[in-house]
């Protein structure tokens, strides 16, 4: 009977030996590989007494764990709390929003950690991680949480799995083309992370398109509640960008300069943000939509140049102009891609991060090519784009020509690796919804909309009548008339607060786990080196 139900609900969305396989699979697989390659780095491993006797340290504290942890585990609430509430919008897939986000980023951080080790830490056969490795993973994951928010409500989490792990080999590919071979600086990833990340999710999301999936409209919207705990994301990403943008930066000066470009540029992005979105409305309101996503996009616009001397009146020109063109992508852009180019982005991720991407890389470029030696000093600038080795003839201009490249490099890559995994994706094998039960927590979770099937109540919007949800959404009203209806109305509405009460329930969980581990953070940061 329960196979019977699900079928009923979405054609071959039954998960129950197709989810629990492939999850299980897959961990098998990692525990076998991380068993053969992986070890602990010389900071991590018991043998660190000696290490730091042979490397003259008289602390524990110049351990990079006390460095790196405070902007790791800002990076870690970003990935998982940030990206996840700030999907929650959609007023009926906030379980899949926050959950799938869940699942995919644990799923993605181990095969990050392996595909990135291979290419950068890799020595006499065994992958060496600590700290820093565990923030290039959180890096990668969040290219593909940035992918997700484009087919957000549209795919299994089969589907999602399975994006997962090509997307996170592609990424790892794309940073070593970019770091290593073009020897590009990118610290806050407007090349890597988020151009490379939205474009391939715009370009996965055109292949899986949906000509019916004007079926689901009514469910593409968000309701009072759902935009308000989307808002917690926004808050998260917008408070920690800072040192999601200086977390693997050298220490030191260049680390400081990050953080202070990025603080700068988030605010002034603001400004433009609430300005352009009182001023495209008609009426002169401001639209949610606007200032839950185009608020972050100075973040992303600085994340290239956040390291170099941009300064703090350029860091205020790059947010602002990148709050305008995120707005304004919003309001004409989005449209013109759904309509236009077959492009249904659920998110709006072309407009958060594939034109401040674009912006980011631009801007990169050139503050790389107009540096000088008066600007910098003559270490600092060394130091600043790593000018030794066998990169030490390299000039600025022909160090800006390489970062516009990386841009080219990214795109191309989101491009082809797009085309391909959406490809795959397409085949009828991956158990994804049909088109009108998009977006839908009732397919894959035991939601208030499967308990209401499993009662006998259709979640089913019909034609407006007596009965409303919540404040701002459609009038609806049951099929059933009279005193059943009038029971049924009471139940649903019993479902809807009950979905509620968990997702307040949620949230603090979250937010009493969130405390004391600022306050051991905080406490940390203020700890002298010794």
């Amino acid at each position: 009977m329960e196979r019977q139900r699900h079928q009923g609900m979405a054609k071959n969305t039954y998960m129950r030996w197709r989810l629990p396989l492939v999850c299980l699979l897959w961990e098998l697989a990692m525990i076998i590989l991380f068993g053969v390659f992986v070890r602990f780095g010389a900071e991590a491993d018991a043998h660190w007494e000696e290490e730091k006797r042979e490397m003259n340290l008289t602390s524990d504290m110049e351990n990079d764990f006390y460095f790196r942890y405070p902007s790791f585990q800002d990076v870690h609430v970003m990935i998982f709390v940030g990206f996840g509430f700030l999907m929650t919008f959609l007023k009926r897939y906030g379980f899949g929003a926050v959950g799938f986000n869940f699942l995919l980023a644990a799923f993605g951080i181990q095969w990050a950690l392996l595909m990135q080790g291979w290419f950068h830490s890799f020595k006499n056969g065994k992958i060496l991680i600590g700290v820093e490795n565990l923030i290039n993973a959180d890096f990668c994951v969040g290219s593909v949480c940035i992918a997700f928010g484009a087919i957000l409500g549209k795919t299994s989490p089969i589907q999602l799995l399975v994006m997962t792990l090509f997307q996170v080999t592609l990424f790892s590919v794309n940073e070593y083309i970019l770091l290593n071979l073009l020897h590009v600086k990118d610290a806050g990833g407007s090349m890597t992370i988020h151009t490379f990340g939205a474009y391939f999710g715009l370009t996965v999301t055109r292949v899986l398109y949906r000509p019916n999936l004007e079926q689901s409209k009514d469910k593409q919207g968000s309701v009072y509640h759902s935009d308000l705990f989307a808002m917690i994301g926004t808050l998260y990403l917008w408070m920690y960008w800072p040192s999601f943008n200086s977390a693997i930066s050298d220490h030191g000066d260049a680390q400081h300069r990050s953080a202070i470009n990025t603080y700068c540029s988030l605010a002034a992005c603001v400004l433009t943000t609430m300005a352009f979105s009182s001023m495209l409305q008609k009426k002169g309101k401001l639209d949610m939509v606007h200032i839950q996503n185009a608020t972050l996009a100075g973040g992303v616009a600085v994340g290239t140049s956040a390291e170099m001397m941009l300064t703090p009146y350029g860091s205020l020109i790059v947010g602002s102009v990148s709050g305008v063109v995120s707005t304004v992508g919003y309001v004409y852009f989005t449209p013109f891609l759904e309509s236009r180019l077959h492009i249904q982005d659920t998110c709006g991720i072309h407009n958060l991060h594939a034109m401040p991407g674009l912006i980011g890389g631009i801007v990169g470029a050139i503050t790389a090519a107009a540096a000088t030696e008066d600007v910098y000093g003559k270490e600092g600038f060394v130091k600043a784009f790593d000018f030794t080795g066998v990169y030490q003839t390299r000039t600025p201009s022909i160090q800006g020509g390489f970062q516009a490249a990386g841009i080219v490099v990214s795109l191309l890559m989101a491009f082809a690796g797009g085309a391909i995994v959406g490809g795959i994706l397409k085949l009828p094998i991956w158990g994804d919804a049909a088109a009108e039960n998009c977006f839908e927590d009732g397919v894959y979770w035991e939601a208030w909309a499967a308990v209401c099937q499993r009662d006998g109540m259709s979640p089913r919007p019909v034609p407006p009548a007596s009965g409303s949800w919540l404040p701002g959404a459609k009038r609806r009203r049951w099929d059933t008339p009279g005193a059943l209806g009038t029971k049924w109305r009471h139940e649903r509405w019993q479902c809807r607060l009950g979905v509620l009460d968990n997702v307040l329930a949620i949230s603090s969980s979250v937010i009493r786990w969130l405390l004391p581990l600022t306050g051991a953070v905080l406490m940390g940061r203020g700890q002298p080196l010794s």
